[in-house]
């Protein structure tokens, strides 16, 4: 497996575990629907939030959040509407970003509520 993909997977992992700490309840992680995935769908007081994690090793080429351009949120919206239509669900929504700067001196988690 390569190493992004390896990186990638603990920022998850990292994301979940920070997330049950805030007392969300997780729903599904990896979501897919078309060409859009969903890393994260979780419930937090009457919310449905969808969230996008970025992982990175460092920010030398920018904040990990940063690379979220207007093509992927609303491919992200798509699938959020999906999500919702195929579950029946009526609540509000929300969509987060936890961006995680993660390497052998750091790691570092910062949670963007209601990112766009």
């Amino acid at each position: 497996m390569s190493e992004h993909i390896i990186l990638g997977e603990k920022g998850e992992e990292l994301s979940l575990n920070f997330l049950k700490k805030l007392d969300y309840t997780i729903l599904q992680t990896n979501w897919r629907y078309q060409k859009a995935e969903i890393d994260i769908i979780a419930k937090h007081s009457d919310f449905i939030i969808f969230i996008e994690v970025k992982t990175r090793k460092s920010d030398f080429f920018g904040k990990p959040e940063q690379s979220i351009n207007n093509k992927k949120e609303d491919l992200y919206k798509l699938a959020a509407e999906a999500y919702l239509v195929s579950f029946n669900l009526e609540n509000e929504i929300r969509f987060d970003v936890i961006s995680i700067i993660l390497n052998s001196k750091q790691s570092e988690i910062e949670h963007f509520i209601n990112a766009f």
